[in-house]
């Protein structure tokens, strides 16, 4: 099953973020300010932040990793939804998109400072969205030889998110990462219930052995 939804994405994320890498005035429009969101009701922002991002190697990591799981993801949606699915699984990146930057809004709507860019919130919705659907995948991350069950690094990706983000020593969206995956988990279990008891039997089964 061709990822069309994925594939789209990815080619329409690229393009927009290869033409801000040489205009700066589109790249500062485009990205996330809470401060402009709410003085100026720049709106649009809570949006278009997700299709700039501040270089190229974050633009790839994003995109290889929205590939990988997305494709999948996809896939599982059009199949449990029919023609719903493509619906369903354009709501879960969007809304990837927009949960994962409101608790920012809240916290630096009147400091002008806080910027951001990049799908990472959106894309932390896909892969979360893929453990529900298999949280005993294996997931091998850079460098390392050996996947880890995907529940396994979605806890140790959580509370490294969350410890990150509170800390605050770097550039990076932690609380997005972290607010996406919440969003992407629960929004999946929530349009079908029934995979709460497929995902908890899966995990009595890991347990188990």
């Amino acid at each position: 099953m061709t990822p069309v939804i994925t594939i789209l994405i990815i080619a329409v994320t690229a393009i927009i973020s290869a033409a801000s890498f040489s205009n700066r005035d589109l790249y500062k429009r485009l990205m996330f300010n809470a401060y402009d969101i709410k003085h100026f009701r720049h709106s649009y922002r809570f949006f278009s932040y997700a299709l700039v991002h501040a270089d190229w190697i974050h633009l790839l990591i994003n995109m290889m990793v929205l590939y990988s799981f997305g494709q999948a993801v996809e896939a599982y949606y059009r199949i449990l939804f029919d023609a719903k699915g493509i619906l369903y699984y354009l709501l879960l990146y969007v809304g990837g998109i927009v949960l994962s930057t409101t608790p920012a809004y809240g916290k630096y709507k009147d400091d002008y400072s806080y910027s951001a860019v990049g799908a990472s919130g959106a894309v932390s919705a896909v892969v979360f969205a893929s453990i529900v659907f298999a949280p005993l995948n294996k997931i091998y991350l850079f460098m390392l030889p050996i996947g880890i069950p995907a529940i396994i690094f979605g806890v140790l990706y959580l509370v490294y998110s969350w410890y990150m983000a509170k800390k605050n020593v770097d550039n990076i969206g932690h609380d997005a990462h972290f607010w996406g995956a919440i969003f992407g988990f629960f929004f999946t279990i929530a349009i079908k219930p029934s995979l709460a008891l497929h995902f908890l039997s899966s995990l009595t089964g890991f347990l188990r052995n």
